[in-house]
């Protein structure tokens, strides 16, 4: 048996002994932290414009040319021959006008819901160009492939429904073991509202794909790119996108549904 020096610990066996490794650390870091402002500031606006709504009507009654309407959504809805007459503001003007008092409370519901945390990490600036984006390229798809009249914010909501699925693929890395569980929440609200809600009679189904696209697309060059920098523990995150990307994909947002409105106008 080979004896060895107690003095001399580089032969001792338990010296080589494979020691446990210690658990992995959660890597914090500290979000983008700004109250929602324009989300809270856009839900007010759209109820107070329902308000309107529902006035007009108790002061002024019904019009006569479109019985089953207000007098805000005569002027601001989604009326295809008064769009190629000119008005073109009615491709904005239909996110703040509502239906009924179920249609604009589901609406709302949704905003708060997605509008919270996109805001906090789109910042207010770049949220709000989302919402308008998304409520335009909403009612320009409606206008070429619907008939009738809409009026409703769900457009700009499936921009931001969009904007969120953009942001979780290009975040992905970051975002780790959570990107799959939330992608897949994504899609499913998608797939459920286009497929289900959208084939219900009265759905303007054309708004909520031409809001998707239009959120879709500006995201893929405005969507925030998180970068995480500093050192433990005050970690924080960056965002690498660039001004002129954001300002690159609102232009190009712009442009195709600009020129598909020319295109619907004189068709």
């Amino acid at each position: 048996m080979n004896q060895y020096p107690a003095s001399d610990p580089s032969n001792d066996p338990g010296q080589f002994d494979p020691q446990p490794v210690p658990p992995a650390q959660p890597v914090r870091v500290n979000l983008p932290d700004a109250a929602p402002y324009v989300t809270y500031s856009i839900i007010g606006v759209t109820v107070f414009v329902y308000l309107l709504q529902i006035g007009s009507v108790a002061v002024l009654g019904r019009p006569s040319v479109y019985s089953n309407i207000d007098w805000l959504e005569l002027f601001g809805a989604r009326i295809n021959e008064f769009i190629r007459a000119g008005q073109l503001w009615r491709l904005l003007t239909p996110a703040l006008l509502h239906g009924s008092i179920p249609h604009i409370a589901f609406n709302m519901y949704a905003l708060y819901v997605f509008g919270i945390g996109l805001e906090r990490y789109f910042g207010r600036g770049r949220f709000l160009l989302l919402y308008v984006l998304g409520a335009f390229t909403g009612n320009v798809t409606s206008f070429l492939f619907s008939d009738g009249y809409s009026v409703g914010a769900s457009t700009a909501i499936f921009g931001l429904i969009g904007a969120e699925a953009v942001f979780l693929f290009q975040n992905r890395k970051l975002l780790a073991g959570r990107f799959r569980s939330a992608i897949g929440n994504v899609i499913f609200i998608i797939v459920i509202n286009l497929f289900l809600v959208g084939s219900l009679p009265g759905i303007d189904n054309w708004g909520h794909v031409g809001g998707l696209l239009g959120g879709l697309m500006f995201a893929w060059f405005a969507s925030p790119l998180w970068a995480i920098e500093g050192i433990q523990p005050m970690l924080h995150l960056v965002d690498r996108r660039s001004s002129r990307e954001v300002i690159v994909g609102a232009a190009v947002v712009l442009f195709v549904f600009g020129g598909l409105t020319m295109w619907g106008m004189i068709r």
